[in-house]
């Protein structure tokens, strides 16, 4: 079977990987697991060995016929509820209206953002997620770390990740791990703890809205690109609320403190 590079298929043959990922997953026999774009079901197989119900949502025609006669007992007995679909698209038409289930799959690297933003901002959130996706944007979606000129700073991309849960770098997955190789290295991440608590005292809404703003212009200080939106002297008094230096940079700042501001401010 050939990866199509339309679809950003690489399918993943390192068992060690796969375990990991399943693994990370913490499955309890009889949960509901979503799997995207399960590929050649390497990944699909495992999951199904844990004794979890498995949904699976390939958009490829002819990998969904593959999976439809490789699990044809799965199927029969609905352990595996076969989907040939596009999961934005399955997302958008509301077709997903399962209860307290797990994402955990090898995603296509074009759709990461959509991916996270759709079903961590869905009213029916997983309650875990293991994602294997490209190391780079794994290391934007922990952001705040490491040290020196080797400190990942944040960016909207992990401020987004961290108002809904709690991401954790899992492990490198080598480049040489994938058929077709990508030309670049992979990680396991898992989201945890994924709830709508962080807006419990503001609106959703209207906290993006500041976020965008925070990260609008990277040169200016943060407190600047907040009184674009906000009251300038409100920011201020904020900042010194908060022990906040003026000059402070938005990639600088916690989820912590952007939940306080939040508070301040909205």
């Amino acid at each position: 079977m050939y990866a199509k590079k339309s679809l950003g298929q690489h399918f993943l043959k390192s068992e060690r990987a796969l375990t990991v990922i399943v693994e990370s997953g913490k499955i309890v026999p009889g949960e509901t697991v979503l799997e995207i774009g399960p590929g050649t079901g390497a990944l699909t197989e495992k999951l199904l060995a844990t004794s979890c119900q498995v949904l699976a949502v390939e958009k490829d025609d002819n990998l969904y016929e593959l999976l439809k006669n490789k699990f044809q007992k799965e199927i029969s007995s609905g352990q595996l509820n076969l989907i040939h679909d596009d999961i934005l698209k399955f997302i958008e038409n509301s077709k997903l209206k399962i209860e307290n289930y797990k994402l955990i799959a090898n995603i296509p690297y074009n759709i990461t953002g959509a991916i996270l933003e759709k079903f961590l901002s869905s009213d029916h959130q997983p309650v875990r997620m293991v994602l294997l996706v490209q190391k780079e944007v794994a290391k934007r979606i922990i952001g705040d770390s490491g040290h020196g000129a080797s400190r990942i700073k944040e960016s909207i991309l992990s401020i987004s990740v961290k108002t809904y849960g709690t991401p954790r770098y899992v492990e490198t997955v080598k480049a040489g791990s994938f058929s077709p190789a990508p030309s670049v290295d992979s990680a396991i991440i898992t989201v945890e703890n994924i709830s709508k608590v962080f807006f419990n005292n503001f609106s959703e809404k209207d906290f993006f809205i500041m976020l965008q703003a925070g990260f609008q212009a990277k040169r200016k200080k943060f407190s600047s690109n907040l009184a674009v939106i906000c009251d300038k002297k409100a920011v201020l008094d904020a900042f010194h609320k908060l022990d906040l230096d003026e000059n402070t940079r938005a990639e600088d700042v916690g989820i912590e403190t952007w939940q306080k501001l939040a508070e301040n401010l909205i």
